[in-house]
């Protein structure tokens, strides 16, 4: 199953994705969110008739975050071998696990807006994971498929000044407002295999980023279990996990964004997306 969320900010509808046109389940439940996952939305609406329910063409209407408010966005760094390299960073021997502001998380194809006085806004196209039930203490690895509702598409937006050059923890860098578009839709797990998937991200035109999860150090699963022996996890959290080589940090000098660049991000298997800079007003 492809979930989304379409319509205005702050109007969004849940849907159903069958090719290209949208389902509105709204007349099933209300959103797709932590309170409705918990209560039982996914099942209760692949159980249902969808048949004579409205639809809505693809490309007609705004495309919300997949997920409304998710109570918290946990970012992995450092997790693509590639990526370990042309950082410069030792290899880590456990996750490196950091948080960004949840309400960060905008729609895939709203704008991002770059800081005031801002020089080093940078792209990080990451496959996200999105949890589905609750997980603590899970035992294992293996145990993490059962709490994953399904993947969709990042763009982890970092400003490396406030990152790196500022005293204290990366989460300065990353919560920056429309700091993470996110979707189009989430992919349920029986319809991709996330452990091997192209992903890559352009600017203007211009390939950066051009990798695959294969490239990941720890795995998908890992990561779930991981976080849950420490943090418990609910229904729509996100879990960036983690971007592959060719970030604007990575080049010397580094090449970051700038307002009036536009930057493409996908993942094969579940779309793109697109976003323009603009500056802050």
């Amino acid at each position: 199953m492809r979930i989304a969320r379409i319509g205005e900010v702050g109007k969004e509808k849940p849907a159903v994705v069958l090719g290209d046109e949208y389902i509105l389940v709204d007349s099933l439940v209300s959103d797709w969110s932590r309170a409705t996952l918990e209560a039982g939305a996914m099942e209760k609406v692949a159980a249902a008739d969808l048949a004579s329910l409205p639809r809505v063409a693809k490309g007609s209407t705004r495309i919300g975050s997949p997920i409304n408010r998710p109570s918290k966005v946990i970012c992995v760094g450092l997790n693509y071998l590639a990526h370990i390299k042309e950082t410069n960073s030792e290899t880590p021997k456990e996750p490196v696990i950091f948080m960004k502001a949840p309400d960060t998380v905008v729609g895939p194809n709203d704008d991002i807006v770059i800081p005031p006085n801002s020089t080093a806004t940078d792209y990080e196209v990451e496959l996200a994971i999105v949890i589905g039930k609750r997980a603590l203490y899970l035992n294992s690895p293996e145990d993490s498929a059962k709490h994953i509702l399904g993947y969709t598409i990042s763009q982890d937006v970092s400003e490396r000044y406030w990152q790196l050059e500022r005293s204290g923890q990366w989460v300065k860098g990353k919560s920056f407002p429309t700091f993470n578009p996110l979707g189009p839709e989430i992919v349920t797990p029986d319809a991709i295999d996330p452990n091997n998937l192209r992903l890559w991200c352009s600017v203007n035109g211009v390939m950066k980023q051009d990798s695959n999860t294969d490239d990941l150090l720890f795995g998908l699963h890992h990561i779930v279990w991981y976080i849950s022996q420490f943090m418990e996890l609910f229904p729509g959290d996100i879990i960036n996990s983690g971007t592959p080589f060719g970030v604007g940090l990575g080049f010397k000098p580094p090449v970051y964004l700038a307002i009036g660049d536009t930057v493409k991000t996908g993942i094969e298997g579940i779309g793109e997306i697109t976003s323009n800079c603009v500056a802050y007003k």
